[in-house]
């Protein structure tokens, strides 16, 4: 007969949570759910693990963030009283910023490229997503300790990483996320982190290589976000905002916290996201330049109606949009035009602004506006999702015909995309479109086929 050894540090926590054992296996579900898990875990297998059974090691950790979000700080496995498991890396990797980023990014690459589930089934967690708030003068003060090459590196090293990171989003953009993810990060591991622990000439030069090494990052964060790996593409933007505030660069680090804050909003974590946006904004409003001003307002702006401010929020929004029409100053930074044009970036989370406040037809408006202002070929993901997006508001007022146009529009754009969020938005319209089907609408059903044989292909 097994003798089991009860749990008592799990129990602890539970304890602590103030949440019934039903209420815990809710959270678990509801974790492995965002990271493509479909659990049946009730409130036996909490008793049970409790006990002192020891659940499965990916179970484990989804346990271990539903209690960090819970309790407001980050938990491991083992902080639960569980086995560490088979990974040789515990499950805080990435998730600091202490150290130079470096340390935490090449482990994480290595992860990438062997195909390890242990990251790219992670879970975000909303403990982590405060970090910026709390570390920005720490990293600031920090001098890196990273052992120096022979290389010395200057600024036509800069404008290299900068075209080969142009490259790649370009690619990112067109194709997809999934086309040249493994080439990007082998390129992030194999090239710039050896530039990055070089020689600089000058100061400037420094400055400006950590701020290209930020912006491939943040990229390498986009292409997980694309695929639907939250957990990863939140350890990435980390790394991201600290090597941007290594750099020094004026408005790069905010630039990260308003990604940071964009992907909370997406994922229904706000708790985070108004500090984000709003400190992100600070950093950089009066000193860059009007366009790339517009862009931290706008994403303030979705945060305070998020956060049930409608007229702040609106005020934000038409300041963003004000700042578009203004002299434009000096041209946006590179890392600036991570998504293309400025004025398209503004258009689309107005939009989403509007859409929070429940005015479809402005959203909608906004929507197509966005999809107008980037050249199509060159943006072909991001056109087609501001189009779906677009589709969505018009039928919310009703307007089926035009919906379905606007959906067709949007697959025009899909062909020879690879990406997660493009094959969802196709799966939610079949639902969206699916009382109209059963109407025996035309416009409804042509344009079921079409999906099906997209999501087939």
């Amino acid at each position: 007969m097994i003798t089991r050894t009860p749990n008592h540090q799990l129990r602890h926590l539970v304890a602590e949570s103030g949440l019934t054992y039903e209420a815990v296996a809710k959270a678990v579900r509801a974790v492995a759910a965002e990271c493509g898990a479909a659990l049946r875990t009730n409130k036996s297998a909490i008793e049970h693990w409790i006990a002192g059974v020891t659940p499965h090691e990916e179970t484990g950790r989804y346990l271990a963030v539903a209690l960090s979000r819970r309790l407001g700080r980050l938990l491991t496995p083992a902080d639960l009283g569980l086995p560490a498991g088979s990974q040789e890396a515990d499950d805080t990797i990435g998730l600091n910023l202490k150290g130079d980023p470096l340390d935490a990014l090449m482990p994480m690459w290595r992860y990438e490229l062997d195909r390890r589930r242990f990251l790219s089934t992670s879970a975000y967690s909303v403990a982590a997503a405060a970090l910026p708030l709390a570390h920005a003068q720490e990293i600031a003060d920090r001098t890196t300790a990273a052992a120096r090459t022979g290389h010395t590196t200057g600024m036509a090293d800069v404008a290299a990483v900068r075209d080969m990171i142009r490259l790649f989003s370009e690619m990112d953009e067109r194709h997809g996320g999934q086309h040249g993810r493994t080439a990007l990060i082998t390129y992030l591991r194999d090239d710039l982190a050896p530039l990055c622990r070089g020689r600089f000439r000058t100061e400037e030069v420094r400055q400006q290589m950590l701020s290209a090494a930020s912006r491939g990052v943040h990229l390498a964060g986009w292409k997980a976000y694309d695929a639907g790996q939250q957990g990863l593409a939140q350890r990435y933007y980390l790394q991201s905002y600290a090597l941007a505030i290594e750099s020094g660069i004026t408005g790069h680090d905010g630039f990260v916290m308003r990604t940071m804050a964009m992907q909370g909003l997406k994922l229904h974590h706000p708790q985070h996201c108004q500090g984000l946006a709003e400190t992100g904004l600070n950093r950089a409003k009066g000193k860059v330049d009007a366009p790339t001003e517009a862009l931290f307002r706008v994403v303030h702006a979705h945060t305070l109606a998020k956060t049930g401010q409608p007229h702040a929020a609106l005020t934000e929004a038409e300041h963003a949009r004000a700042l578009l029409a203004a002299d434009p100053g000096d041209e946006p930074a590179f890392w600036a035009l991570t998504w293309g044009p400025p004025a398209a970036s503004v258009y689309s989370r107005t939009a989403k602004v509007y859409e929070t406040l429940g005015d479809h037809q402005a959203a909608a408006q906004q929507y197509a506006h966005a999809a107008a202002s980037r050249p199509a070929h060159t943006y072909a993901r991001i056109v087609a999702l501001d189009l779906v997006a677009g589709a969505e508001m018009q039928i919310k007022r009703g307007s089926i015909e035009e919906a379905c146009a606007t959906w067709n529009r949007a697959m025009d754009h899909m062909d020879g995309v690879r990406s997660h969020r493009t094959r969802k938005a196709i799966t939610s319209m079949r639902a969206d479109l699916a009382r109209f089907r059963a109407r025996g609408l035309r416009c409804a059903a042509e344009l079921d086929e079409r999906a099906r044989d997209f999501l087939t292909t």
